[in-house]
């Protein structure tokens, strides 16, 4: 059976929703936990929901509704950690300095094999700087890449890297899209994933050095690569390459203006369905296919970010993540243990 860490204090919502997730996860999807964080607070969530169930605030319904787990029939662990890493402290100090804290001794689980994987929903440094220090880098990778699955009109797309690392090379460009296709391929289920460079034009000499000389490596390996070329940002989501390969800094930057125009864009739209009676009349009508819309585009359905080129899976989710998405992360982490995305990396890269 599958393991699977659960930094427990890590997160907006936590321990309650992220313990929550990863029940239900458990129940869903047949993986065994550990729970790392405060022995004490874990164990009363545990039972609460054991005797209450809990009430999950998103779904393919788009409705809320009470979810059962059978908690005690469940294969749980947990492990006490005494410390936690708050969002605003510096995560290369932080883990040297707390040991004892919930996402070192996640980290640690996975080292040491106890666990297969692990789902984190706190500070992404954290995470990510713990990940690797704990677990190491794949032969043959620079740095490590986070990956991010984004919805569009037909498939899911890979943008990568998505801000785990700002200042880049080309040759590291060259092993994000490496990575950025096994995932694809493998977790995602796309057949010779095709690769796009995101640029400010389509041309080979558009955009900054790094675009360009990225631009012809991937050109001049057209067997490792199904490369198509640049891609500009108003074509991420329009099929045209199935991973989108960038730098952190442009990566984080696109998605944090994708997911804050798709914010303002749904409250622009329920505005007008509430401004007048005929406003309301069409919103009630199109209240079922906004419902539809928003299952597509919604965050929680992804669950988190695979954090690619470490030895071992970590899944960073959002920091607002609730039980829905911690769920959703949990299922990545397993389909990443279960492909074996990271041999298939380390194959791919030599």
């Amino acid at each position: 059976m599958t393991r699977i860490a659960i930094d427990a204090m890590g997160g907006d919502y936590a321990p309650y929703e992220v313990i929550a997730g990863a029940v239900w996860a458990a129940q869903d999807y047949g993986v065994g936990l550990e729970l790392v964080g405060n022995q004490d607070r874990i164990e009363q969530v545990l039972e609460q929901i054991s005797k209450e169930g809990f009430l999950s605030e998103c779904g393919k319904a788009g409705r809320k509704r009470r979810v059962r787990v059978n908690v005690k029939s469940l294969d749980i662990k947990i492990t006490h950690a005494s410390e936690v890493i708050e969002m605003g402290e510096a995560p290369g100090q932080a883990i040297r300095k707390k040991k004892k804290s919930s996402i070192v001794l996640a980290v640690n689980s996975v080292a040491t094999g106890s666990s297969d994987a692990l789902v984190a929903a706190g500070s992404t440094g954290a995470a990510m700087a713990a990940s690797l220090f704990g677990l190491g880098r794949i032969h043959g990778i620079d740095r490590p890449a986070i990956a991010v699955t984004l919805p569009t009109m037909k498939k899911p797309i890979v943008v990568i890297d998505a801000g785990a690392n700002s200042n880049c090379t080309p040759e590291m460009l060259r092993q994000f899209a490496i990575m950025g296709q096994t995932f694809s391929k493998n977790v995602l289920g796309i057949e010779n994933p095709r690769v796009g460079v995101l640029n400010i034009g389509e041309e080979a000499g558009k955009g900054n050095e790094l675009a360009q000389h990225t631009y012809k490596l991937l050109e001049e390996e057209q067997d490792k690569f199904n490369f198509v070329g640049n891609i500009e940002g108003r074509e991420i989501f329009l099929n045209l390459c199935d991973v989108v390969v960038c730098d952190g800094f442009v990566g984080n930057v696109a998605l944090k203006i994708t997911e804050g125009t798709s914010s303002m864009l749904f409250r622009m739209l329920k505005e007008q369905f509430k401004s007048d009676l005929l406003g309301m009349i069409i919103g009630l009508l199109a209240k079922p296919f906004m419902k539809r819309i928003y299952t597509k585009i919604n965050y929680e359905e992804f669950g988190g970010a695979l954090l690619l080129g470490i030895k071992g899976i970590t899944v960073i989710s959002h920091g607002r993540s609730k039980a829905y998405a911690i769920k959703n992360a949990v299922r990545v982490a397993k389909e990443a243990v279960v492909n074996g995305v990271n041999r298939q990396i380390a194959e791919s890269v030599v």
